[in-house]
C-alpha cells in the first residue's frame, strides 16, 4: 500500500522488507529477483498445491467464453440472461476478454521483473486508443501453446496446440448467445483520451511496443471528460462535454492501492538559510492532491506479451470538510474534493486565461510527478545503484508535455536521494530522450516565470541551475558569440514576462532528440533548435518516420482489403501484418484484371459502409446518391481544424468548382456535359477545432454554409456534394478513411512534422493529393512519385514568399479573386454577408501567412488532373492503389518502434 503520508520521500508502493509482504500480494505483484531461490521460500507446499488446482485459465473455445460471458451478466453485472441488453453484453464481452488479457499481463510483468531488462517508459499527454474491444479480438493471443510451460509447483506441463481467430469464435459464440457482435462492438465509446495525431500516435507505439515484445508501460492521464463531444448547430462548432465514462469503463482495473501524493504551490526551505540551491532542500507545499493509478492492458498480435498502459486521476486528500459542512458552509466542504479532480476533468484545459494556464500546469506537473515516483519506486525494488538508472530506464517525452518530469527526477535525486547535483543531472541526461512534434516557433510551450514560480517554487530553482550550467558550457565553448546565450538559454529575456521555453529545456536534458519524417528533422535543425545543433553538434539530433500500427488501421479498419490480401499473397495466418515487406508482392497483380475488379469490389462496399454513417448523422436524409456511389469520387480531409492544414484551400476549391458547374449551365450546357469536365464528387471534412481558435472555427462553419448551398442546388444534380462528419474520432475513421478515393494533406510546407493520416489513407488504399510536407516526401519516396498527387510550393521557398507578401502587394490569382468575392458577397452567408471576412482579409490584407493565394492555382489544375485519370483510367487509378498498399511497409509503427529501441532507447525485447 503506497504510503500518503505528508513527506514526499514516504512513497512506497510495498514494504522493503520481503518477509513482511503477504504471499498472495506477492505473488501477484511479481517477485524481486534475489528472492527468486527457492518456490518453497515464497509459498509452502500446501499453498502452492491450491494455487495450482484453482489458477485461473484462459478461455481458448466458444463454450469456454460462454461460461465466461454468463458468470459476468450474473454476478460482476448482477443482471439475469432475460435482463441482458446490447450494452450488458458489451460489458460481459469486455470483461471477458479482459480476463485473458490479465491473465497474460501478469505472467508478461512477472517475466519482466524476474529478468530485470532495461524498460521503456512512454510519457504522452495523449493516448487516442479508440474502441478496445475490436482491437482486442484481433490482437488476443488464445492458441493453446505446444512448448512446455512450468506451473507453479515448477513441474512442466504439456499444452495441444489449436490456431484459432478470437474474433470469428466470439462472434459465433455470441450468435449462440442471440447477440451479434457488430452491435456489441457499437455500444463501446471512444476512450477520450486524445485530440489528434498526437495521441493516435502514441496509441499506435503502445501496440507496436507489445507486438515486438518491448519492455514497456505507458503513461498518461484517465480524463473524465475528454477533450469535448463536437456538435454541429446552424453549422457552428457547439462543444459539450464527453461522457465517454458514463457506463464505467470495462478494460481498466482500479488500482486504489496505488496512490502518490503530489504537492503543489508552497515554499522551499533550507537549514542553512543561505544555503546553495544545489544542497538537498526540502519543498514545504500548500496543497495536496493524490495520483491514483488506473491500469489499461495493451496486447500485442501474435504474442501473450501483454503491456501496461497506466493512466492517472486526480483525488482530494480529503473528500470531504464535515466541520464546513456542520457550520451550514455546504459549497466549501466539497471545495477540495473539486479542487482536486479538476485537474483530470478534461484534456487539455483552455488556456485564454489565467487559471487555466494554471490548471494546464498542473495538469502536466501531476502527471510527470506520479509517473517519475513510480518508475522510481520500481527501480528502487532492484537494490542496483543509482548510476544504473539509465542504464535499466529509458524515458520517452512524446512533445513537450511532460518535460516537467526531466525536472522532477533531478529534484526527487538531490532532495529526497541525496545525490550530488552534478551526478544526478547526468543521470537525468541519459535518460530521458524527446521527441519533437512541430517547427513552428508559436507551438513550442512556454510558461511565465511568475506563475511557474508560485505553483513549482522549488523546481524553478532546479530550472535556474540547470540554464546556469548549461550557459557556463556554452559560454566556454563560443566565448565572443554573446548574442548565442540570450538564443539558447531556458529562460526567455526578450518578452514582456520572463518564460521558460520547455522545448529548450528538453533539448538539454536529453540524450536524443528526434523528428518525426525526414524533412521535419532537417527543418528543426536549420531553424528552431540550430544553435543547438551549433553547441551540441549534429550527432544528438535523429529522425524517426512516424508510423501506423496495421493490425488497427488495415485488419481493423478495413476487414475486407485485409481478407482480399490475405487470400492474393496466400497468407492464411495474416504474417504480413507482422511483416509489412510482404505486401511487395502485391506488384505483381496490379496489372490483374480480375484482381482489379476484386479490389474495385472492396472500395465500393466501404463507400456504401460511409454513405451508411452520413445518412445516419444526417438523420436518414442521404446527401450521397448511391445508384452511382460507384463513379463517385470520395475525396476526403479528416484532421485537427488549423489554419496551417489549410482545409480554408480545400473549402476554396470546391467552392471554385461549384461555380464553374454552374457557368457552364448558365452558358447553355447540359449535366451529361458538365459531368465529362466535372465529373461526381463528394468532399467529405471532419475534425475538431480548439475551443478558443477563432479562425478555425469559421472554416467550420464555411464549410457547412458551402454545404448548405451546394447540398441544395437542384441545377447541379448530384455532381457536387459536401460534407462535415461531426465528432470525428476513431471509431469514425475505421469507417471513413478505408472508403477514400483521394485524401488531401495540404498543409503549407514545412509546416505539418509528419502526419499519421496520410499514412492510413494509403495503406487501405487510397491515393494522396499533397504538399511537399511532411511524410508526404517519405511517402512518394516510397509508393513512386506516379502514384501521389503533388502540388505547390517547397519550404525552402516559403519565407521568402512571407516576405513578398508582407512588403511588396501580390495580385491574387484570377480564379482565387473570383471565389473570395462570392465568399465575400453573402453567397455562402446571406443573413451575415461579412461572416467571413476574416477567412478573406487573411489572405487579401494579412500576408496570406499559409500561403493560400500562392498554391491555389496549382491545387486546382491538380484536382482536374485527379478527375481526368479517375474517370477517364479507372484501370490505371486502381493500379495506383494497389501499388501503393504494396510498397506502405515502411510506416508500419513497427518498424518505429524497432528505430527507437536500436538508436535512441538501447533496449531489447524480452521474449
Amino acid at each position: 500500500m503506497v504510503s500518503t503520508s505528508t513527506t514526499n520521500d514516504m512513497i512506497t508502493e510495498e514494504p522493503s522488507s520481503p518477509k513482511q509482504i503477504p504471499r498472495l500480494t506477492r505473488r501477484l505483484t511479481g517477485f524481486l529477483p534475489s528472492e527468486i531461490k527457492s518456490i518453497d521460500s515464497i509459498i509452502p507446499l500446501k499453498s502452492r498445491s491450491l494455487w495450482t488446482k484453482h489458477q485461473v485459465q484462459k478461455f481458448t473455445e466458444g463454450e469456454d467464453f460462454q461460461d465466461r460471458f454468463i458468470d459476468h451478466v450474473e454476478t460482476t453485472l448482477g443482471r439475469s440472461l432475460y435482463n441482458c441488453d446490447d450494452l450488458a453484453a458489451y460489458e460481459a464481452t469486455s470483461m471477458s476478454v479482459r480476463d485473458n488479457l490479465i491473465i497474460d499481463w501478469n505472467k508478461t510483468q512477472q517475466k519482466f521483473t524476474t529478468r530485470d531488462p532495461k524498460r521503456v517508459y512512454y510519457l504522452s499527454l495523449e493516448f487516442l486508443m479508440g474502441r478496445a474491444l475490436d482491437n482486442a479480438l484481433i490482437n488476443m493471443d488464445i492458441s493453446k501453446d505446444t512448448s512446455k510451460d512450468t506451473n507453479i509447483d515448477g513441474a512442466k506441463v504439456e499444452k495441444d496446440t489449436a490456431v484459432k481467430e478470437p474474433r470469428k469464435m466470439i462472434d459465433s459464440a455470441l450468435d449462440d448467445l442471440g447477440f451479434k457482435l457488430e452491435d456489441v462492438l457499437e455500444q463501446e465509446p471512444d476512450a477520450g483520451l486524445g485530440n489528434g495525431g498526437l495521441g493516435r500516435l502514441a496509441a499506435c507505439f503502445v501496440d507496436s511496443m507489445a507486438t515486438e515484445n518491448i519492455p514497456a508501460w505507458g503513461y498518461g492521464l484517465r480524463y473524465q471528460y475528454g477533450i469535448f463531444a463536437q456538435k454541429i448547430i446552424d453549422g457552428y462548432q457547439v462543444e459539450t462535454p464527453d461522457y465517454w465514462l458514463n457506463f464505467g469503463n470495462a478494460w481498466e482495473i482500479e488500482r486504489n492501492e496505488v496512490q502518490i501524493p503530489v504537492t503543489f504551490y508552497g515554499y522551499v526551505d533550507r537549514p542553512d538559510k543561505n544555503g546553495s540551491t544545489l544542497a538537498p532542500s526540502q519543498w514545504i507545499g500548500s496543497e495536496r492532491v493524490l495520483a491514483v493509478a488506473y491500469d489499461f492492458p495493451v496486447p500485442g498480435f501474435k504474442t501473450n506479451n501483454v503491456n501496461n498502459l497506466r493512466l492517472w486521476q486526480a483525488r482530494p486528500t480529503t473528500e470531504f470538510d464535515f466541520a464546513k459542512f456542520n457550520s451550514g458552509d455546504y459549497k466549501n466542504s466539497v471545495a477540495q474534493q473539486q479542487r482536486a479532480e479538476s485537474i483530470t476533468a478534461c484534456l487539455y484545459p483552455n488556456d485564454n486565461f489565467e487559471q487555466g494556464k494554471e490548471l494546464r500546469l498542473k495538469q502536466q506537473y501531476f502527471w510527470c510527478s506520479a509517473s517519475l515516483h513510480d518508475i522510481v519506486r520500481r527501480f528502487k525494488k532492484s537494490k542496483r545503484p543509482w548510476s544504473e538508472f539509465p542504464v535499466q530506464i529509458a524515458i520517452q517525452l512524446n512533445d513537450t508535455h511532460p518535460t516537467l518530469a526531466i525536472v522532477e527526477l533531478q529534484r526527487i535525486l538531490v532532495d529526497l536521494e541525496k545525490l550530488d547535483w552534478h551526478k544526478a543531472w547526468d543521470i537525468c541526461q541519459n535518460t530521458f530522450a524527446y521527441t519533437n512534434h512541430t517547427v513552428m516557433q508559436e507551438a513550442l510551450e512556454k510558461w511565465p516565470i511568475s506563475l511557474f514560480g508560485h505553483l513549482l517554487p522549488r523546481h524553478l530553482e532546479i530550472i535556474y541551475d540547470i540554464n546556469w550550467f548549461f550557459l557556463q558550457d556554452v559560454a566556454k565553448k563560443f566565448p565572443k558569440d554573446v548574442d548565442l546565450l540570450n538564443r539558447i538559454s531556458i529562460i526567455e529575456e526578450n518578452s514582456s514576462e520572463r518564460q521558460i521555453r520547455m522545448a529548450f529545456l528538453a533539448i538539454v536534458g536529453s540524450h536524443k532528440v528526434n523528428g518525426v519524417a525526414e524533412l521535419h528533422s532537417e527543418l528543426i535543425k536549420t531553424t528552431i533548435f540550430a544553435d543547438f545543433v551549433k553547441f551540441y553538434g549534429p550527432s544528438k539530433f535523429t529522425n524517426v518516420t512516424n508510423g501506423i500500427t496495421p493490425r488497427r488501421w488495415l485488419k481493423q479498419a478495413n476487414p475486407k482489403l485485409a481478407d482480399l490480401i490475405s487470400t492474393t499473397l496466400n497468407d492464411p495466418n495474416e504474417d504480413y501484418l507482422l511483416n509489412m515487406a510482404n505486401l511487395t508482392q502485391l506488384a505483381k497483380f496490379a496489372d490483374d484484371k480480375k484482381f482489379q475488379e476484386k479490389w474495385n469490389e472492396v472500395k465500393h462496399q466501404n463507400k456504401v459502409r460511409l454513405a451508411d454513417l452520413i445518412k445516419k448523422l444526417n438523420d436518414g436524409v442521404d446527401i450521397i446518391d448511391r445508384e452511382h456511389i460507384g463513379e463517385t469520387l470520395f475525396d476526403i480531409q479528416v484532421k485537427r481544424i488549423h489554419e496551417y492544414k489549410r482545409q480554408q484551400l480545400n473549402v476554396f476549391g470546391v467552392i471554385y468548382r461549384y461555380l464553374a458547374i454552374k457557368t457552364m449551365i448558365e452558358n447553355g450546357a447540359s449535366i451529361e456535359e458538365v459531368s465529362k469536365k466535372y465529373p461526381r464528387k463528394v468532399s467529405i471534412f471532419g475534425g475538431k477545432s480548439a475551443p478558443g481558435y477563432y479562425m478555425a472555427k469559421l472554416i467550420i462553419k464555411l464549410i457547412n454554409s458551402v454545404a448548405e448551398v451546394v447540398n441544395n442546388d437542384p441545377e447541379i444534380e448530384d455532381l457536387i456534394k459536401v460534407v462535415f462528419v461531426p465528432e470525428y474520432n476513431v471509431s469514425k475513421a475505421e469507417i471513413i478513411i478505408p472508403a477514400s478515393d483521394l485524401s488531401e494533406h495540404i498543409s503549407t510546407a514545412g509546416t505539418e512534422a509528419s502526419g499519421t493520416s496520410n499514412m492510413k489513407f494509403v495503406m487501405n488504399g487510397g491515393l494522396i493529393i499533397g504538399t511537399v510536407d511532411g511524410a508526404n516526401v517519405e511517402i512518394t519516396r516510397e509508393i513512386g512519385e506516379d502514384n501521389i498527387f503533388l502540388f505547390g510550393n517547397l519550404s525552402e521557398n516559403v519565407e521568402e514568399l512571407r516576405y513578398n507578401h508582407q512588403y511588396h502587394a501580390q495580385a491574387l490569382p484570377t480564379d482565387l479573386s473570383k471565389v473570395l468575392e462570392y465568399v465575400e458577397n453573402g453567397t455562402f452567408s446571406p443573413e451575415n454577408p461579412n461572416e467571413f471576412k476574416p477567412l478573406v482579409d487573411s489572405i487579401k490584407l494579412h500576408g496570406d501567412y499559409y500561403l493560400v493565394s500562392d498554391d491555389f492555382d496549382s491545387y486546382i489544375a491538380t484536382q482536374e488532373l485527379v478527375d481526368q485519370v479517375y474517370h477517364n483510367q479507372k484501370s490505371e487509378w486502381i493500379k495506383k492503389c494497389i501499388l501503393s498498399v504494396a510498397n506502405v511497409g515502411f510506416f508500419s509503427s513497427d518498424r518505429c518502434i524497432e528505430e527507437y529501441a536500436d538508436t535512441i532507447w538501447n533496449v531489447e525485447p524480452v521474449k
